[in-house]
């Protein structure tokens, strides 16, 4: 009876120890079979009790399908042993690639926490940069809005300043009628009023004004610088500039006065003295003499007519500009 209850044992040890399904199945066949068997091996025990030599042999087929049981349990506990063995192996890959993947996600956290952090820093100079960049524009705007202003602005004054020079101009014009006409009666006899560079121009040659080689006023040039007094004290801003000036030729005189140089600024201050005396209201302030002897001839001293241009006084008479310069600052 012992050898006998061996078989469902060997057959739960199998249902429970095998792993794979397609076995189990083929153990649950065999264990239906050897239970079929071993059925059928107690009848046929039962009916041969009675005869000996039949148990014997019974006994015997018994005993191998003890032994054939026995090899198949071990077969199947090798079986399960390597099934335990390939499950601690995948179990060990399975522990380390868990690990591997948790290390790599705290790796991975850390870098997204820095990627992160860094992504804040990133947006914060962001911030900033547009910040600067708003405060940038908005203080360009303010200086485009100045700019047009003072563009706006100096149109403005570009057309002040251009009526006014253009009335600065008619002003010199209509001086220079004046004085032209004032003394109209000197104008052949080497009196010559022209504008230039915005000035007006009164020349006269020497011989309207004094002797050769004298700095003393002729009575005829002295009633020239009396009409030309009247006007200069009915325009008090002009700028009176008296310059002198000589031909090329040696001037060779006294002690006081020994060459050109000298000769041209004695005439110069000569024409400025009758200014003062014919003109008594005119500011001496406003009166410059200045002599330049030979060194800015009107013409090449060539000829004896040329000489003859080249020897004379200009009275440069200039409009007071301080107004306009002022406007011109701004």
């Amino acid at each position: 009876m012992k050898r006998t209850n061996l078989l469902p044992a060997a057959a739960l040890v199998l249902l429970t120890s095998c792993v794979s399904m397609r076995e189990y199945e083929s153990l649950q066949q065999q264990y239906s079979q050897k239970t079929k068997s071993l059925s059928l091996a107690q009848q046929e025990l039962q009916e041969l009790r009675e005869e000996n030599a039949e148990l014997v042999r019974q006994g015997q087929a018994m005993t191998v399908a003890l032994s054939d049981m026995t090899a198949a349990r071990q077969e199947c506990e090798a079986t399960v042993t390597s099934i335990n063995r390939s499950y601690a192996a995948l179990q060990l890959r399975y522990d380390t690639t868990v690990e591997n993947y948790m290390q790599q996600l705290t790796g991975k956290n850390r870098d997204l926490s820095k990627a992160h952090q860094a992504l804040q820093q990133r947006s914060r100079q962001l911030a900033d940069k547009q910040r600067d960049l708003k405060a940038k524009e908005d203080q360009l705007l303010s200086q485009q809005r100045d700019l047009q202003q003072r563009e706006e602005q100096m149109l403005q004054n570009q057309r002040a300043i251009g009526q006014a020079l253009e009335a600065k101009q008619r002003e010199l014009e209509q001086l220079k009628g004046a004085v032209a006409s004032a003394l109209v009666g000197y104008k052949d006899k080497g009196l010559n009023v022209e504008t230039k560079d915005g000035k007006v121009y009164v020349s006269m040659e020497d011989k309207l004004l004094f002797a050769s080689g004298s700095w003393t006023v002729s009575p005829q040039g002295i009633g020239a610088l009396k009409t030309l007094a009247r006007i200069l004290e009915d325009n008090p801003d002009l700028t009176i500039m008296v310059e002198g000036h000589t031909d090329n030729d040696p001037f060779r005189g006294t002690a006081a006065v020994k060459d050109n140089w000298d000769l041209s600024v004695m005439r110069a201050t000569a024409i400025v003295k009758q200014l003062l005396r014919q003109g008594p209201a005119i500011n001496p302030a406003r009166v410059v003499a200045a002599g330049h002897a030979e060194y800015t001839p009107k013409v090449k001293n060539t000829t004896a007519a040329n000489k003859a241009r080249n020897r004379r006084t200009e009275i440069i008479l200039t409009p007071n500009l301080d107004k306009l310069l002022r406007q011109m600052g701004n």
